[in-house]
């Protein structure tokens, strides 16, 4: 999904998406070579993507896009309409794969493309699982707080303050998305008065 979506704002060569990715997942994900260059082999298999030919980058992208190769004639990727369906049913899913650990910070760095009801879904689900691991990390520490060392006791304890704060930050991205979703349910059902 990082993948499509950084090449649905604009074609780049594997160097520069690999740079992008790292920065949408906040550096705290490591994206091998090893890793890009197989899935993109794939992507252009499914015929998600593309390698245009740089003689019809006119015709392809538009005036402002960067050039299709650097220095040194480096591949460029760009997503071709299958793939941008793909990315838009990505969007769309708001599933248990959604909110769990591994796809859930690329879920989020798209939510400004994701239709608000999807939002709310994965949201409300990310709590629920979150909510779930802070109740078992309680209960655990509970068992075992007697014969746990000071230092294994304060690691234990920053781990479940963490899965603490994540509660706390999903129910104010929920309750902000329930307003901003009221606030437009009340200006579909109230149109601005004619001043004629």
């Amino acid at each position: 999904m990082a993948i499509l979506g950084l090449l649905n704002q604009a074609p780049m060569h594997g160097y520069e998406l690999r740079k992008r990715v790292l920065v949408l997942l906040g550096g705290f994900r490591a994206l091998s070579y090893g890793s890009l260059y197989p899935a993109l082999k794939r992507m252009r298999e499914n015929g998600w993507i593309c390698v245009p030919d740089p003689a019809d980058a006119t015709r392809v992208l538009p005036a402002d896009a960067p050039p299709l190769t650097g220095k040194r004639g480096k591949v460029v990727y760009a997503l071709t309409a299958e793939g941008k369906e793909r990315f838009q049913d990505l969007l769309t899913e708001g599933g248990p794969e959604a909110w769990e650990d591994e796809r859930f910070g690329v879920r989020f760095a798209f939510f400004a493309q994701t239709e608000a009801d999807v939002r709310l879904r994965i949201l409300e689900g990310r709590r629920r699982r979150v909510e779930e691991r802070r109740d078992g990390l309680r209960a655990s520490l509970g068992r075992t707080r007697e014969r746990l060392d000071r230092y294994t006791l304060e690691l234990q304890q920053h781990g479940l303050d963490s899965v603490d704060r994540e509660v706390r930050w999903l129910s104010e991205l929920i309750d902000h998305e329930r307003v901003d979703g009221t606030q437009i349910d009340r200006k579909k059902n109230n149109p601005p008065a004619s001043t004629s």
